[in-house]
């Protein structure tokens, strides 16, 4: 695991805002005319609200695969009945552009790609969460309707169908990804997200391999603050008197944590390691989400 000890380039790459902002971004958005008007809808808002410097095309598979440009940071497929749809998404990846398709059948959108011979990867499709099944494997009566497919897009399915797309933008585009959430609103909450599940994750290794007693806290500490920092730039919020107040409370619960762990850990001799983990990575989870 890599320790943030270049805390001061760390914290530079997580508040540059500006030059995040002035990032050209160029998005193809590709719309298989049979996909459900309210997801090609839905989709084509999402992406409508755009940064300065960031272009959106939008094209319609009316005729057969649309050859890409080359030129796109990304491309998404708003996938319906059409079997072309896995080839659109072969002929994007070609061009070396990462596709994204964005459907409310994944499981029928798949079949129909390999059965044409343009199998889609399964990472590479966004979709609404579907319901749980139960403990044998099946799903509840009252569920069978809901997970039958085309989903509906409801707005629990709209939100989760957000937070999957962002997801895959900051995966697939994670040199930019900044950019990407500075242009478009949706795709801030899980870049958010990723940098409190990647500062947990770090803080607990911090916990569990530093055995100089209090020599975590200031590293824990400056993790944390560049974390809140890296928040801030996804939703474009600049420093500023908000910005100190924030860190100040961050050093605050950075103090209230240690002094839980150092307690938790007098009670289990020869765990505090594991006691240190946990409160680490579960404190700056609880830190983050707040």
């Amino acid at each position: 695991m890599q320790l943030p000890i270049d805390i001061s380039a760390v914290l530079k790459a997580a508040t540059d805002t500006g030059a995040a902002a002035a990032t050209p971004l160029s998005v193809s958005v590709y719309v298989d005319e049979t996909a459900p008007g309210d997801l090609a809808g839905h989709v084509r808002a999402l992406f409508a609200s755009a940064g300065a410097r960031t272009r959106v095309t939008i094209e319609y598979l009316d005729r057969g695969v649309v050859e890409p440009s080359g030129r796109d940071d990304m491309a998404v497929i708003v996938a319906g009945d059409d079997p072309a749809v896995g080839a659109q998404a072969a002929a994007v990846r070609a061009a070396g552009t990462p596709a994204m398709v964005a459907t409310v059948s994944p499981h029928a959108v798949r079949a129909r790609a390999e059965a044409a011979g343009a199998p889609i990867p399964a990472g590479d499709v966004a979709a609404p969460d579907t319901p749980a099944p139960a403990a044998d494997g099946t799903l509840a009566p009252e569920l069978a309707d809901a997970a039958r497919e085309p989903l509906a897009l409801d707005d629990a399915a709209r939100a989760s169908l957000d937070v999957r797309m962002g997801r895959w933008i900051i995966a697939a585009c994670s040199e930019k990804k900044l950019a990407f959430a500075l242009a478009f609103p949706f795709v801030r909450r899980p870049l958010s997200t990723d940098a409190v599940n990647a500062t947990a994750l770090q803080n607990a290794g911090i916990g569990a391999v530093v055995f100089i007693p209090g020599a975590d806290l200031p590293v824990m500490t400056l993790n944390q603050a560049k974390m809140l920092l890296q928040i801030a730039a996804a939703y474009g919020q600049p420093l500023g008197v908000e910005r100190v107040k924030e860190l100040a409370a961050v050093v605050g619960g950075a103090f209230l944590f240690r002094n839980v762990a150092r307690q938790f850990a007098g009670l289990i001799p020869g765990l505090g390691w594991a006691v240190k983990a946990a409160v680490g990575f579960a404190g700056t989870q609880a830190m983050g989400r707040a």
